[in-house]
């Protein structure tokens, strides 16, 4: 591949990121990434030999779900010291 064409690729590429309409680009690609992070996707093939442990996948997903709720709780236990609850 020649240096031109090389160029005119990424410049393309520039193009494409910076032409995205940025509310619906970031938020769907925010949605995904949270939605893979809470479902354990990061656990997927994250074994020694590519494989999931299915133990690992659920301990992720029942942790996370549980800091939501821990996240929730602390919320409403501010605001009840806030006087706003």
């Amino acid at each position: 591949m020649s240096d031109a064409e090389r160029e005119s690729r990424e410049t393309l590429e520039r193009v494409k990121r910076d032409s995205e309409t940025l509310g619906s680009s970031s938020l769907n690609r925010m949605s995904r990434r949270m939605t893979d992070h809470f479902t354990g996707q990061d656990a997927v093939g994250a074994g020694e030999d590519g494989g999931t442990d299915p133990i690992e996948l659920w301990g992720r997903r029942i942790g996370r779900s549980l800091s939501i709720v821990g996240f929730i709780v602390l919320v409403y236990w501010l605001a009840a010291q806030l006087h706003l609850v």
